[in-house]
């Protein structure tokens, strides 16, 4: 395992919790904003934003793992034999097809509250793209106590 392979794993795997407080606090606010009935304030245009940017960081580490990792070099090259192997297909196919999907998602609810009408419509956008993708994102990680993919929760540098 390379150096540059080895160093972007553990990054990639530290980030994870970062994306996930900011998604997860950027849901609470916008559902305690709607509830409340406040308006949308710049907070909620930055706390919006810093969601799109954490993710899309770890994505652009995600895609350099997919191009880095012996794991997905063999899912590509043995594709017949690779996709009935499940870590391998997991990590060659369903992960990344999914933090795309969620990226995505992420991108239509930030474009979409951009052109609500009220601010509690910007905040029902948002929730339910938002919600859309951390549920995505959740099931698609490869946990630690997952029986399917198994990976540590913590990688160390």
């Amino acid at each position: 395992m390379t150096s540059i392979y080895a160093l972007i794993l553990a990054l990639h795997s530290t980030w994870r919790w970062i994306v996930l407080i900011i998604l997860i606090v950027s849901l609470l606010r916008f559902a305690y904003q709607k509830k409340k009935r406040l308006p949308f304030t710049p907070t909620d245009n930055f706390i919006k934003k810093a969601v799109i940017i954490a993710f899309y960081m770890q994505a652009l580490m995600g895609i350099i793992l997919y191009i880095l990792s012996p794991i997905t070099q063999y899912f590509l090259t043995h594709f017949k034999t690779a996709v009935h192997l499940r870590q391998i297909r997991f990590f060659g196919m369903e992960h990344s097809s999914m933090m795309i999907l969620a990226a995505i998602f992420l991108l239509i609810g930030s474009l979409k509250s951009k052109n609500a009408d009220t601010d509690d419509r910007r905040f029902k956008i948002l929730l339910i793209w938002f919600g859309l993708a951390l549920l995505i994102v959740l099931s698609s990680i490869p946990w630690e106590f997952s029986p399917l993919t198994s990976r540590p929760s913590f990688r160390s540098f």
